[in-house]
């Protein structure tokens, strides 16, 4: 390769790495990623990007036109405007940037997504006696010199055969010229140019060739330069046979004359190279170019889904109206919001058991106001499918388990490495029961207590080793005995010294120490946690959580609040709470998350909603930032236990 460095297109580009070439030299097949020319300008303050050189067999109108539908679709942002500004001096494609925008990342969107960096594939197939072969580097050269050494000495035998051919014609001119006097007589003395050939061959002992050739020679080559002149052609000719014969008779002579001429060649026909070749593979790592930061991502029932920077919420004093977390359609709720970093994996688990997996950046990031990117875009969803839960994790290798939870309490542990190649399309999760979907699902070590909610109040705590480790595509076993009518609305790991925070849907909530829930035995009828009533209305969601933590919650309307969990007071089991969020006849809270605090220990960081989706819809724009009055309302019903 320090030789034969590898393929040059008339286009130029750049070759991103050597790794493909030595495949293909070693292997005879193999692919090379060619990258256009791009530098990064800026210009009043904003960047642009300029192309000059494209990878080979790309049409430039054809890559406007797929840059300018990715801007139209919104899967890539940051582009204010693209125009050719191409000419006979050389081509120029320049892409103007907002004013926020990272001109790398969008470079690095360019080259994953579009022709701004194409994969060019080598075959070496070449004919070998009539056969197609696929030959590697050092066989196609072999060949190829063996192919040039029969070409050349093809060749020399044809010149040696011509050269030799003329020697001896002028070998009998000369002959004759040499004896010039008696020739002249034999020819005077013929009758015919017969009986004149027949006598010079006789009396000179010439071929019939020469003799011929002697007869055909004109009187002016008897003159004393003639003479000169065809000495001289004879002399070279002599050491053109003695070349041609050194030639056939040594093959090192034989391939100094091929390098002679392939010098030729290059020296005549070479040219500077274009391609420029990056020894090292410059793998696109979005991650090294996108800082790790905090984010929201919001998922509404419609399936809109977006990314925001987590500051954007400031934290309110409990009890208010909160700031408008997105804008939704007239028909639209939020269903999800979640906390993560922004190079997370994300596992999306949809309602039919299926997983799907991205990178949290690749969330395309919008506005506070903003509804969002339909999420069919980003995951390839059936159409009556839709997510259920999402997880954050940090290492898919890192040991652990997922554990399932299922609106009919079905609860399901599988390790996590049984997700690891989770494909583009899809992964089955959990093989779900007719009639059932997927609630929740939580990453832990082993040994994790779990607690079930249920929308009417109840709950049951149970360590998560009375479920035993299951396939992908178990379906689980029973994990609470629901009442009549009653459905899990929470899953959530129990952290001892922790507290469950629980809140309902007119937006009462309250924390109590998990201390006060004992284990019990999967499978029971659980004990209330939560007295619901027609002023509190069904439990929406409950989350174990810590003094240090915060609390988001979201309105039917896409309000969103973001409350202190240390300003909710710690209360018994046997309490209604405190108003967290104001609420009216036609707004109720649909949506509730933790906003985890920063933790000395290593773990991944998992955000998930649980929500009512039965709600009418609406959008608030107001702010109210003022303290609330707290409202307690305590009550003395006794808990209700099952039997185990």
């Amino acid at each position: 390769m320090a030789y034969i460095k590898g393929p040059d297109f008339p286009t130029s580009g750049t070759i991103m790495g050597v790794s493909g070439i030595r495949e293909a030299y070693e292997t005879g097949r193999g692919k090379v990623i060619v990258r256009a020319k791009s530098d990064i300008e800026e210009e009043n303050g904003r960047q642009k990007i300029i192309i000059t050189e494209l990878p080979y067999m790309v049409n430039k109108a054809r890559l406007i036109e797929n840059i300018a539908d990715h801007v139209k679709e919104k899967k890539l942002t940051g582009i204010s405007d693209l125009r050719d500004e191409s000419d006979r001096d050389g081509m120029r494609i320049v892409i103007e940037l907002k004013k926020d925008a990272n001109a790398h990342v969008i470079l690095n969107y360019l080259y994953k997504h579009t022709k701004v960096q194409d994969t060019f594939g080598i075959i070496m197939l070449s004919l070998v006696n009539n056969e197609p072969k696929v030959l590697n580097l050092r066989e196609m050269l072999v060949h190829y010199l063996n192919f040039q050494k029969q070409v050349v000495t093809r060749r020399t035998i044809f010149e040696l055969a011509k050269a030799e051919e003329r020697a001896h014609i002028l070998e009998g001119l000369l002959i004759a010229l040499d004896n010039i006097d008696e020739v002249v007589k034999i020819l005077r003395g013929s009758k015919t140019t017969d009986i004149a050939k027949n006598e010079l061959m006789t009396r000179f002992g010439l071929s019939d060739r020469q003799a011929v050739a002697i007869l055909d020679m004109r009187l002016r080559r008897l003159t004393g330069l003639e003479r000169d002149k065809i000495v001289d052609e004879f002399d070279e000719l002599m050491i053109q046979i003695a070349r041609l014969k050194e030639i056939l008779g040594s093959e090192a002579i034989l391939l100094g004359v091929i390098r002679e001429e392939l010098i030729e060649i290059r020296d005549k026909y070479g040219d500077e190279r274009r391609t420029r070749i990056e020894k090292k593979d410059d793998e696109i790592n979005y991650e090294d170019l996108i800082s790790e930061e905090d984010v929201v991502i919001t998922l509404t029932q419609s399936g809109y889904i977006k990314r925001i920077q987590a500051a954007t919420y400031s934290s309110q004093k409990r009890g208010g109206r909160g700031i408008q977390a997105m804008s939704t359609k007239e028909d639209d709720i939020v269903s999800k919001v979640f906390v993560t970093s922004t190079h997370k994996n994300l596992l999306f688990f949809t309602s039919k058991g299926k997983v799907y997996k991205l990178k949290a950046y690749e969330i395309p990031d919008a506005g506070r106001v903003s509804k969002g990117t339909n999420l069919v875009n980003i995951i390839p969803l059936d159409q009556d499918e839709k997510i259920q839960a999402v997880i954050s994790i940090a290492d898919m290798d890192q040991d652990g388990f997922l554990v399932f939870c299922t609106a009919n309490g079905i609860v399901k542990k599988t390790g996590l490495e049984d997700y690891s190649n989770i494909r583009k399309n899809g992964l089955i999760a959990i093989n779900l029961r007719e009639g059932d979907e997927l609630l929740n699902v939580k990453f832990t070590r082993g040994d994790a207590d779990l607690i079930l909610v249920t929308q009417d109040g109840y709950s049951i705590k149970f360590n998560e080793n009375e479920i035993r480790t299951m396939g992908r595509t178990a379906s689980g076993v029973k994990g609470i005995d629901l009442r009549s009518g009653d459905t899990c609305v929470s899953f959530d790991i129990a952290v001892e010294g922790e507290d469950l925070l629980v809140v309902s849907e007119s937006g009462l909530g309250k924390r109590t120490p998990i201390s006060e829930y004992h284990l019990q035995r999967r499978g029971g009828k659980g004990l209330i946690t939560y007295k619901v009533s027609s002023r509190t209305g069904p439990v929406v969601g409950a989350r174990s959580c810590s003094q240090d933590d915060e609390l988001m919650l979201i309105n039917s309307d896409g309000v969103a609040i973001r409350i202190s969990i240390a300003e909710i007071s710690e209360t018994s089991r046997n309490t209604m709470g405190v108003k967290l969020m104001k609420t009216s006849e036609t707004t109720k809270v649909v949506s509730m998350a933790k906003i985890i605090a920063a933790r000395d220990e290593e773990g991944p960081e998992v955000e998930e909603i649980d929500s009512d989706e039965t709600i009418s819809k609406g959008i608030h724009d107001d702010t109210d930032d003022s303290d609330i009055e707290l409202d307690v309302y305590d009550e003395d019903d006794s808990d209700e236990e099952s039997e185990e």
